[in-house]
């Protein structure tokens, strides 16, 4: 039994509130607007309804779930080799979640390189992941909540495809709402994250640039007790030893746990949540490796390998308590990963998504990304929100050249062919 989950268990620990991820070719039908929900309607300028009001009635074809699981493993580790920062924390699970909305609007190479860096396809996407997400944070006493929203800005030359949105609340459950995008939408945007992760991110957002046209949103929180909470006596101070030299006290859970992970440059262990559905998954570098040396060598590869090779046998291990939180902008990172007309006002293929009356390009914006996990005796707490931000390219070029003739000039009537004047004068005065 045991056995049989470590795949999915090891998905779970690396996709940033324990959830796995896997895959299958499209089979889900665009919903009908008579069949969607008033909670899925689009809101003139209310609240979003809270995450159980949107599940995708839809059922996951496990067919290619081992193909795309390996890689979300291969996007995750990905993600973390791009970033930077101490203690950094990601949910590749929420950011999946949010940029496979985008690229439900996404067309020709704009699209072809957001599934390269993804590694795996829209299509996969669009018939796994939503329903995926659904079934489990349906299931009674689930411990994953997820929730997707869309806000659109009500400026009048925007015109978002009905098609896209219809897709969006077919595969992923989202609500929309369209609104000036105003403090009170960014006000709205934070209450809906700091809802859906219950507590844990309470802001996504400080304000709207005025080229945004459109957030998307992704908000998760998993919170979960361990299968075997640890006992008084196994809670012991000690010393952390930080690379840098020095000691740091702490306070260390001490257990013996049954998978133990092993490869020519890691030790680790699964320690089970209630259920065992979900797993805490610890990846110690071999002594004398760098942390970072050793985070340049992950791949959904190895990974994958480690979690093949993983022993059914005792296991002795010491995991201090900790508490932390991270945010980032992912646009260098996504970049960096080969996403790069996604983000380009002018490369950027979106017309799948909408357009503005006067061809402004649509593209990405920004892709911000905060994160909070928490781990003790007790269990585990961890939540995560991804924000993409669309922009219409017109706010970033020059303003055009004014001409205001008040005040006197000159003028021609020209034949346009020959530029030969038919008539010049000026005009002094309009008395």
């Amino acid at each position: 039994m045991r056995k049989k989950l470590i795949a999915l268990l090891l998905c779970a620990a690396m996709l940033a509130a324990l959830p796995a991820l896997g895959g299958c070719e499209s089979k889900v039908p665009p919903a009908q607007p008579g069949s969607q929900t008033e909670a899925q309607k689009p809101a003139q300028g209310a609240p979003l309804p809270p995450a159980e009001m949107l599940s995708v009635v839809t059922t996951p074809d496990p067919a290619r779930r081992e193909e795309v699981s390996a890689a979300a493993l291969g996007f995750a580790a990905q993600l973390l080799r791009r970033t930077e920062g101490n203690n950094r924390l990601l949910s590749p699970l929420s950011v999946l979640c949010a940029l496979g909305m985008v690229l439900e609007g996404a067309g020709g190479e704009t699209r072809s390189q957001m599934e390269a860096a993804f590694g795996v396809s829209g299509e996969a996407l669009d018939a796994f992941l939503g329903p995926w997400l659904s079934a489990l944070a349906g299931e009674e006493g689930s411990p994953l909540r997820v929730a997707d929203g869309i806000w659109i800005s009500d400026r009048p030359d925007l015109h978002i495809s009905e098609d896209f949105l219809e897709r969006n609340r077919a595969y992923y459950g989202v609500a929309v709402e369209q609104c000036p995008f105003d403090a009170a939408a960014v006000e709205r945007i934070n209450d809906f994250v700091n809802r859906n992760t219950q507590g844990m991110i309470e802001k996504l957002l400080d304000a709207l640039p005025p080229e945004a046209v459109m957030v998307l949103v992704n908000a998760l929180a998993f919170e979960a007790d361990w299968e075997t909470p640890y006992r008084e006596d196994q809670v012991r101070p000690g010393v952390f030893h930080p690379e840098n030299g020095g000691e740091q006290e702490a306070t260390f859970l001490h257990s013996g746990e049954n998978v133990y992970l092993k490869d020519e440059n890691t030790t680790g262990f699964l320690k089970y949540y209630s259920g065992g559905r979900y797993a805490f998954a610890a990846l110690l570098p071999a002594e004398g490796m760098a942390l970072e040396e050793y985070v340049a060598s992950l791949s959904g590869e190895k990974l994958r390998g480690l979690l093949a090779g993983a022993k059914e046998t005792k296991v002795e291990t010491v995991t201090p308590k900790f508490e932390t939180e991270f945010s980032v902008q992912l646009n260098d990172a996504l970049m960096a990963m080969g996403m790069t007309d996604a983000f380009d006002a002018e490369l950027g293929d979106f017309s799948a998504l909408g357009f503005c009356d006067d061809g402004d390009n649509l593209y990405i914006g920004q892709v911000v990304h905060k994160t909070f996990l928490k781990l003790d005796e007790k269990g585990t707490r961890a939540g995560a929100a991804t924000g993409v931000t669309i922009y219409a390219a017109s706010a970033l070029r020059e303003p055009p050249p004014r001409v205001v003739l008040d005040r006197p000039f000159v003028y021609l009537l020209l034949d346009t062919e020959t530029n030969i004047p038919l008539f010049i004068g000026i005009v002094e005065s309009l008395d």
